[in-house]
């Protein structure tokens, strides 16, 4: 059996130290993963992990903070009554200072 720690950062190199080092799984099922490797990882306490089962090992990720979202999936999802901008409109919206009395 084997626990296989997966990242984004790329450190496989500094995990070189760690990957022999073992731990133990509590009666709460809870295992403290060695310094080493969180740090190789940057995994600091609080890091949101996903847990995914492969044969006789386990798979831990990072969880992004926010899900991946596309422009379609958000697209009208702020309520605006009037009619429609246009791009000069919108832009200027960016440029001008906002008026004393809002």
């Amino acid at each position: 059996h084997a626990i296989v720690f997966c990242s984004y950062s790329g450190r496989a190199r500094q995990m070189a130290a760690a990957e022999r080092a073992t731990t133990i799984v509590s009666t709460k099922g809870r295992v403290i993963l060695p310094k080493a490797i969180r740090e190789a990882l940057r995994w600091k306490a609080g890091t949101r992990l996903a847990v995914e089962s492969r044969g006789d090992a386990v798979l831990l990720k990072p969880v992004p903070v926010f899900a991946k979202t596309r422009p379609e999936d958000v697209f009208g999802s702020l309520f605006f009554d009037g009619p429609p901008k246009s791009v000069e409109e919108m832009g200027q919206g960016f440029t001008e200072e906002p008026d004393a009395a809002e």
